[in-house]
């Protein structure tokens, strides 16, 4: 007999419960039906599994197939959640990874004019940074990828965008009363005078000075608005595109360092193949137009 995935999440219920009686709750079985489906592990695994027979401890081989029963069960629940998902939406899904600028900036406008000509279509969006979108393309965890860049850094997909990096900063705050005083034109170094709120986007500055900040900073996130929020709190300062500010309520001030003005693109990627649904290849287009 070969193991099975029940019993794979039968015994991870056990380990995790402690209990047959705890694990039969939770699995609406029998007690008997779960020490059976553990015996027939047992039996096909060679080895115990449990130290005691109170199965609220596992020997060295339980915690190993513990984990892989966890990896297991994992996958196969979030394959049948992706099936379920698509099943419902007969209109199509589109999956998108993002970097956060765009979920903010760029996302919503796109969504709102799909909405128009695709209104049963479920779109999915995970908001991620750069080597996380392009891993969830690779894997086919995504249909669309939004990455950020330097302009001279990359070439891959296609170009979406191109706005300069700034500072954010709080209204009237120590930065914001220096670039003022500095009649408007400021550089990087202003960045010395509050914390920095470290995320992404401030690896794209070419600046050894950023470089020894955000290696000394004790505060970092990656959501843009999580990052406006600690700005207006007054936590420090970050580096944001001006798209990704320029609707933003009162609260922070933006402006462009002279010294040098440095810049980021945004990119849409995706994985060359012979399919792609009428929701997706839209969805894409649409982004050429944003």
């Amino acid at each position: 007999m070969s193991i099975k995935l029940e019993m794979l999440r039968v015994f991870r219920t056990v380990a995790e419960a402690g209990t047959l009686t705890a694990a039969a709750r939770e699995l609406n079985r029998t007690p008997s039906a779960i020490s059976m489906t553990l015996a027939q592990l047992v039996d096909d695994v060679g080895a115990p599994l449990f130290q005691t027979d109170r199965k609220n401890r596992l020997t060295p081989l339980g915690q190993l197939v513990l984990e892989e029963s966890r990896r297991a069960t994992d996958v196969f629940d979030q394959s049948s959640q992706a099936i379920r998902r698509h099943a419902i939406s007969t209109a199509g899904i589109v999956r998108i990874a993002a970097v956060p600028s765009a979920t903010v900036s760029l996302l919503p406008d796109v969504i709102e004019i799909f909405r128009k000509t695709h209104p049963d279509v479920r779109i999915e969006i995970s908001d991620v940074d750069t080597p996380a979108v392009r891993r969830r393309v690779q894997r086919d965890d995504a249909d669309i990828g939004i990455v950020s860049a330097r302009p001279d850094e990359t070439s891959e997909g296609d170009l979406i965008l191109c706005d300069d990096l700034g500072i954010v900063c709080a209204e009237g705050g120590p930065i914001h009363r220096a670039h003022l005083a500095a009649g408007g034109s400021s550089g990087w170094d202003l960045l010395t005078q509050e914390p920095l709120i470290v995320n992404p986007l401030c690896r794209l500055i070419d600046d050894p000075l950023v470089d020894r900040l955000m290696a000394n900073s004790t505060l970092e996130a990656r959501n843009t608005t999580a990052i406006l929020s600690f700005v207006r709190q007054g936590f420090g300062v970050s580096i944001l595109p001006f798209e990704a500010v320029k609707s933003q309520p009162d609260g922070v001030e933006f402006f462009v360092p002279s010294r040098p003005i440095s810049r980021r693109e945004l990119r849409k990627i995706r994985q060359e193949n012979d399919y792609r649904s009428s929701a997706v290849e839209a969805f894409w287009e649409l982004l050429s137009d944003s």
